[in-house]
């Protein structure tokens, strides 16, 4: 007798992530960046726009030691803290 339920004839078809699969930092080449990411989201209790420099630092890491593929930071999100720009904007 099978336990899964049928509601249709459509059935799910799983397709690989956008980006595809990434591997592992089994040598914990970023642990560093990805603990200070960490750290300061359990600082700001998980408000992860407090914490986007290390989010920043933490990608760049995995892209470097090809743990990622590369992408422009300012795809990733990441366009207003390049060049030493403020995440904070001003408002008028």
């Amino acid at each position: 007798m099978s336990t899964a339920m049928n509601f249709g004839s459509k059935s799910f078809q799983p397709r690989p992530p956008d980006k595809g699969s990434f591997p592992l930092d089994h040598f914990g080449e970023c642990k560093s960046f990805k603990e200070k990411f960490m750290k300061c989201l359990r600082e700001n209790n998980s408000e992860n726009a407090l914490c986007r420099n290390e989010s920043k630092e933490y990608l760049e890491c995995r892209m470097e030691r090809q743990l990622m593929a590369q992408e422009p930071l300012e795809k990733l999100g990441f366009g207003d803290l390049i060049g030493g720009k403020s995440e904070t904007k001003t408002k008028f």
